[in-house]
């Protein structure tokens, strides 16, 4: 059963994500390893012997035993890295886990999905903001995904429900709790319109070390991060800093400089790590997902003449339509900085557009 050996791979004492899926890649499959000769584990590179000694013993099978019986009972889904129902946005952080546990009935790979966070002594002011700019994203159908933490996370859950838009809550521990327990029942309902979603197993604690990489998951499942209060240090701007990282983009809502926690956001604008918006309307643009930047048209120019760069720009955009500016590069060769310009170039020409969001587009 492949399960207990995906699970039991998560079980092995200083593997990681990252050396998980190396691992599994160099024995051809997570059963493999567990199946591989010790003499040919001991000449794996990095391989530990304490390592290798927990893989071969039987204990990590025997909690894998433990935690498919209680998946098998509570229903739980268990998605792994490999299986096409893995959110792919994640599957191409390197980070991402190797196992994901999974209970509800949204689609993990939307078209589009936002995560919203922000401090757990949420204000009026931070409220509102939450409240009406949910409210606004409800004609785009989007997935909205948080931490379901006090404040800012629990108000972003609670808004999407009444919106009718699926959102997820991403946990720092086991689904057999629900931290803080005084959102259980919104939990429950968020089981039924969106999910719970976690790497960790069950018994597993809502320790401090789980919470920068739960917001790993917030981040690198979203296509844009919407910070609405945050204090100069705190998990917001950490999951700010990760989504940058994965090249997400990152929005947030400016506050007054006396305000403590409007200090992070501030900040997150100050340093160009974030956007600055007002409204809804503004993520809408800068993701090109409002009617305007779809409509958006320039009229072409009847004889285009055009350099070689130019010309293999629009080859490799004809094969894909649309492309992120560095996905273009790579596929066109070229830096960053040449594609900026021939794109601008081509742009002018009425041959293509460029979308907020670092988005390529043919015209």
């Amino acid at each position: 059963m492949q399960l207990l050996y995906q699970i039991g791979i998560t079980l092995i004492p200083g593997i990681g994500d990252i050396n998980g899926k190396k691992l599994i890649a160099h024995c051809g499959g997570v059963e493999a390893l567990f199946k591989e000769k010790k003499s040919n584990l001991l000449k794996i590179p990095g391989l530990r012997k304490d390592m290798i000694n927990a893989i071969k013993g039987a204990q990590i099978l025997q909690r894998a035993e433990e935690e498919i019986r209680f998946i098998e009972k509570k229903q739980v889904q268990p998605i792994f890295y490999l299986d096409k129902s893995y959110p792919h946005r994640l599957k191409h952080c390197i980070d991402g886990p190797i196992l994901l546990f999974y209970k509800g009935n949204a689609d993990l790979n939307k078209t589009k999905v936002v995560a919203i966070v922000g401090t757990r002594n949420m204000s009026i002011y931070g409220q509102e903001l939450c409240e009406q700019f949910v409210q606004d994203l409800a004609d785009l159908d989007v997935l909205i995904i948080s931490g379901l933490a006090y404040g800012i996370d629990t108000q972003a859950h609670k808004y999407a429900l009444r919106n009718k838009l699926e959102t997820i809550g991403v946990f720092a521990h086991g689904l057999d709790r629900v931290y803080p327990p005084s959102n259980r029942k919104l939990a429950n309902k968020m089981i039924e319109q969106g999910g719970l979603l976690t790497e960790f197993r069950s018994k597993s604690n809502p320790d401090r070390e789980n919470f920068p990489k739960r917001n790993r998951i917030v981040a690198g499942m979203s296509d844009a991060v919407l910070v609405v209060e945050s204090a100069a240090k705190g998990g917001a701007l950490i999951t700010a800093d990760i989504a940058n990282s994965y090249n997400r983009d990152v929005f947030t809502f400016p506050g007054r400089v006396s305000d403590t926690y409007s200090e992070g956001c501030n900040f997150l604008i100050k340093t160009n790590r974030a956007a600055l918006i007002q409204h809804a309307r503004d993520l809408k643009y800068l993701m090109g997902w409002d009617d305007v930047s779809k409509k958006k048209h320039i009229q072409k120019q009847l004889f285009v003449e055009l350099d070689i760069d130019e010309q293999h720009i629009m080859e490799v955009l004809k094969q894909h339509q649309e492309l992120g500016i560095d996905q273009l590069s790579i596929l066109a060769e070229l830096p960053i900085s040449k594609i900026a310009a021939k794109t601008l170039s081509l742009e002018f020409k009425g041959l293509l557009y460029c979308l907020p969001g670092k988005l390529i587009k043919m015209a």
